[in-house]
């Protein structure tokens, strides 16, 4: 199946165009693609997106790792304009949304299943572009011309709670209508074409429904500086519910191949295309320095000279020679390609609960949440039942918390950021939302403020010469999030 996405993705596009200029109607030319062909593409093109430039823009401005060259380079460094198209346009709204509400809408009514999996995809993609940009088309967006070809911006607090009046539904309603969905009866299901829980029908969409119910504890947790009663009822309820993504083996994980053509980026970027950009960044080697922990750093970086070599973020010394550096490990990018896209996990589920005992008073105990997390990850990524025991046994300071309440969450958010190598656009929203892990300036800052690490992404150029609803003056990357802290 995973041979086929690039021409599925192409197929999919093309189906989603119509075709203005046709005067007669071609068998050959299909109005309606079937729900089974959309899906992979969806599904990949957020995978997609998420381990291609926003995640090294990201990674680089959280300091997983470091940039030697071209673009890395100047990301390292906070210069930002002039990038993030291809994200934009053909990953997220032309590879994955425009698709999504194809699904919905056309197939909605007869078979909710896909819809319903097609709704938690669509939340989780307009959640990457707000997060990642704030005010961004939503309401309006991927609909052809049926808005008009500029749809407008809608506000981040409107994304995420609602707005009535403007006919915009929150996306917590979003992933709710999604949930239901598939609890209907439902002429098709998805089964093979379902890459991530599938191809067994009588499991995956209850393994989506844990999908969904996660998705609720993260987009909660990401709004609980500036609605801690919605953030605190929502995660009240997942609780209650108990039916949240409960094990290592239920992630969010989406799959990519070892052929050409179907790798996760990370590898083809890191081991192919750019292999002399970045490495392994100085300040994350420190900090797993200090918290004794490079077993766990092995796991996601190499050692190619039986040490971990590493670069200062921003430095303009010369970098060490290519076959020293430490890059992305297997965990991270596969063997050859194969490594999948992880989006939500077992690990970040206890984290979310960990902190929201801490700080809204929800169920259960924040310390034991906070162990669970950091064992779910180190297991995730490979690292053996002893050396998990021997950790816990030779750094309680590190596995308990302690202190202040901020402290403990500085604790439980450095886990967590830990967790989060390889995706950086997650440990990116939990940075700019609670200031932690504290991360000093790089190197030579420059961008629209060298004295502040971006707070948010650059409008691409594309849309800000297509679309005069794009915000202007341009939104600086020093102006946060509407969520952040």
């Amino acid at each position: 199946m995973r041979k086929l996405i690039l021409f599925l993705i192409i197929l999919a596009l093309f189906a989603s165009c119509k075709k203005y200029l046709d005067v007669n109607t071609s068998p050959n030319n299909p109005t309606s693609v079937p729900p089974g062909v959309l899906l992979p593409t969806t599904t990949i093109a957020i995978a997609f997106a998420n381990t291609n430039d926003l995640d090294r823009v990201t990674s680089l401005l959280v300091q997983h790792i470091a940039g030697i060259a071209s673009q890395a380079a100047d990301y390292d460094v906070y210069k930002l304009e002039g990038y993030f198209d291809n994200a934009w346009n053909f990953e997220l709204y032309n590879g994955a949304i425009n698709n999504l509400l194809k699904i919905i809408d056309e197939h909605g009514a007869t078979s909710p299943a896909y819809a319903g999996v097609a709704k938690l995809q669509l939340a989780y993609a307009f959640s990457m572009l707000t997060d990642l940009w704030g005010d961004v088309p939503y309401s309006k967006a991927g609909r052809g011309l049926k808005f008009g070809s500029s749809p407008r911006f809608d506000k981040q607090q409107d994304i995420y709670q609602g707005n009535a009046a403007d006919s915009i539904q929150s996306l917590f309603d979003l992933v709710k209508e999604g949930i239901a969905d598939l609890d209907k009866p439902s002429l098709l299901k998805p089964g093979k074409d379902d890459i991530v829980y599938g191809p067994d029908t009588t499991t995956n969409l209850a393994k989506w429904k844990r999908m969904g119910n996660t998705l609720l504890l993260k987009f909660a947790m990401q709004i609980s500086n500036v609605n801690p009663t919605l953030a605190k009822s929502t995660i009240d309820a997942v609780i209650a519910g108990n039916n949240y993504i409960n094990s290592n083996a239920v992630d969010f994980d989406v799959p990519f191949g070892s052929s050409v053509g179907n790798q996760n980026p990370l590898y083809t970027f890191n081991n192919l295309n750019r292999q002399t950009d970045q490495m392994l960044s100085q300040r994350l080697l420190n900090l797993m320095r200090s918290l004794n922990d490079t077993v766990r750093l092995g796991k996601y970086f190499t050692k190619p000279t039986g040490n971990f070599v590493a670069f200062d973020n921003g430095a303009t010394v010369t970098a060490p020679t290519l076959a020293s550096r430490s890059k992305y490990n297997t965990f991270v990018t596969g063997t050859t390609g194969e490594a999948p896209a992880r989006l939500l996990t077992f690990a970040q589920v206890n984290f979310i609960l960990a902190e929201s005992a801490l700080i809204l008073g929800t169920a259960g105990d924040a310390d034991t949440y906070y162990q669970a997390g950091i064992k779910a990850n180190m297991q995730k990524t490979g690292m053996t039942t002893a050396e998990i025991d021997n950790y816990f046994a030779t750094n309680p300071s590190v596995v308990t918390l302690a202190g202040t309440t901020e402290q403990k969450r500085n604790q439980i958010i450095t886990q967590k950021y830990i967790a989060w190598i390889g995706n950086g656009i997650e440990a990116y929203n939990d940075y700019r939302r609670t200031g932690y892990p504290v991360l000093a300036l790089a190197n030579n800052a420059a961008g629209h403020n060298p004295n502040v690490i971006p707070t948010r992404l650059t409008y691409p150029l594309n849309e800000l010469s297509r679309n005069p609803n794009t915000p202007n003056p341009v939104t600086r990357t020093d102006v946060k999030l509407w969520w952040a802290k």
